[in-house]
């Protein structure tokens, strides 16, 4: 392991999160809020602590694959920490792990939240809490390669392959800067769009700003109690659906667009699968809850926007679906671990991993019919790479371990089943909300300390697939090169 390397990218990581504080710093100044100087505290701490990480270069620059595992996990968890440092020492949640809590559950998109009272904090920090979901949307550690002009060749992948989700991720173009830089235009781009709509439908402008920032990176944390339904308008809702579901899209298919290569984009069979479950789980939902509504345009307007939150992992809410009928609940159960695409700001399994694991169980059944037939998997018009599908499974044999472990822990509160299973499923695959006890209208507060842990461990594994995190537990990262 070269630590000197993994220093280095720490300590520029701590100074990109020092600037990233100025903008509830400048909240402060413009609503009088006495908090930004608990954010000039930490910033000013962030600076220090990454110059010294950063101003000596490390001589050893060699940058393998487990370096940029390491760094990106770690880089997770030092920008959770210290995240969540304003929220402690101002007092506005007075506990250190509810706060870290609180800023895991933001910078990996989660929003599942110890709050009881959201409107009770100061537009500061509602600021910083909405914004830690557009950086973790698209990764600090993408934005550092798009900026940053750091020397070692071979770090920019490893980095990428680590911190952006999905079960495979390739370059745009062929330089991983470039690519880096490309991604976080179409990123903010679609931001800006989002904002100056919402703006349009006369959503004041920070409630606009917090959402957008929210629903580009499929976080979920809204600065009213009862979510997106505090704004009763169907255009409002509309717009954040539509946003919702966009930024669930593997960013490629944006890319072929506006390289004028519209027709490969179209060809997409992940984004084409993706829509095609919000289209029949819409209908189907919106079908089981009509007696719930007045209308049934009410009732597919309100399970449009419910589906498009949970596939996506946003976790915005209109209403409570925990009320709605068993087949609804089951379905939005089923989403939450399908989630978005994969190279999205989305969470969940992603929908490209299940079509790898249906194709590849189609082939199996097939091979029993013709033992001596060979056919080949496809994704995407391409041949499935043996090495994509052994991640896949791995991946889907990892994944139900920690979450039967994490059920198994979390029981210890003596919640009911239904609550503990969907706060694992809600806070592992990076949604917020689950059912019962942490429902739409609850919260994750009255959990203990320890489920609490076990829950933003799950955070950080299902916001960094896994693996990252588990190889920060094993002795083999840490031996010498």
């Amino acid at each position: 392991m070269n630590i000197g390397i993994v220093r280095y990218f720490l300590g520029w990581v701590l100074n990109i999160e020092a600037f990233l504080m100025l903008l509830p710093c400048a909240t402060a100044v413009v609503y009088q809020d006495h908090t930004g100087i608990y954010f000039l505290i930490v910033m000013i701490m962030c600076w220090f602590l990454g110059w010294l990480a950063v101003h000596r270069k490390p001589k050893n620059t060699v940058f393998y694959a487990r370096e940029g595992f390491v760094t990106v996990a770690l880089s997770w968890v030092l920008l959770s920490f210290f995240g969540a440092l304003p929220f402690w020492i101002s007092g506005e949640i007075p506990s250190l792990a509810d706060a870290v809590f609180e800023t895991i559950s933001g910078f990996t998109t989660t929003g599942a939240s110890i709050l009881n009272n959201v409107e009770g904090l100061s537009q500061s920090m509602l600021m910083w809490r909405s914004f830690t979901h557009w950086v973790g949307g698209m990764g600090v550690l993408v934005f550092l390669l798009a900026i940053l002009p750091l020397a070692g060749g071979g770090y920019s992948m490893h980095i990428m392959r680590a911190e952006s989700p999905g079960p495979s991720v390739g370059k745009l173009v062929p330089k991983v800067k470039a690519t880096a830089k490309l991604l976080y235009l179409i990123y903010f781009s679609m931001t800006v769009i989002e904002v100056i709509l919402l703006l349009a439908g006369k959503m004041p402008l920070f409630d606009a700003l917090t959402t957008g920032f929210g629903t580009a990176g499929t976080g979920g944390f809204g600065i009213k109690n009862n979510s997106i339904a505090f704004y009763d308008s169907y255009y409002l809702q509309g717009v954040i659906t539509i946003f919702m579901i966009l930024f669930g899209i593997n960013f490629n298919v944006y890319y072929l667009f506006l390289f004028k290569r519209p027709k490969e984009a179209l060809k997409s069979e992940e984004a084409r699968t993706y829509l095609g479950i919000i289209l029949v789980s819409t209908l189907l939902i919106a079908w089981n809850v009509r007696s719930f509504f007045p209308t049934l345009f009410d009732a597919f307007h309100h399970a449009a926007f419910q589906v498009a939150s949970i596939i996506t992992t946003t976790g915005f809410s209109t209403v409570d679906f925990d009320v709605w009928p068993q087949f609804s609940k089951t379905i939005l159960i089923w989403l939450m671990f399908i989630g978005a695409c994969a190279g999205s700001t989305g969470g969940g399994m992603k929908v490209s991993r299940f079509i790898i694991w249906i194709k590849e169980t189609l082939k199996e059944l097939a091979s029993l019919i013709h033992p001596r037939s060979v056919k080949v998997m496809k994704l995407e018009g391409k041949p499935i790479e043996h090495n994509i599908v052994r991640s896949a499974n791995a991946y889907f044999i990892v994944y139900i371990l920690i979450f039967a472990s994490s059920v198994l822990l979390v029981s210890l509160d003596e919640f009911d089943f239904n609550t503990t299973f969907t706060a694992v499923a809600a806070t592992f695959n990076n949604i917020g909300p689950g059912m019962g006890g942490v429902g739409p209208a609850s919260n994750f507060s009255e959990f203990s300390v320890m489920s609490k842990l076990v829950l933003m461990f799950d955070m950080l594994a299902g916001r960094l697939e896994i693996f990252p995190m588990l190889l920060l537990f094993s002795p083999g990262t840490w031996r010498k090169q």
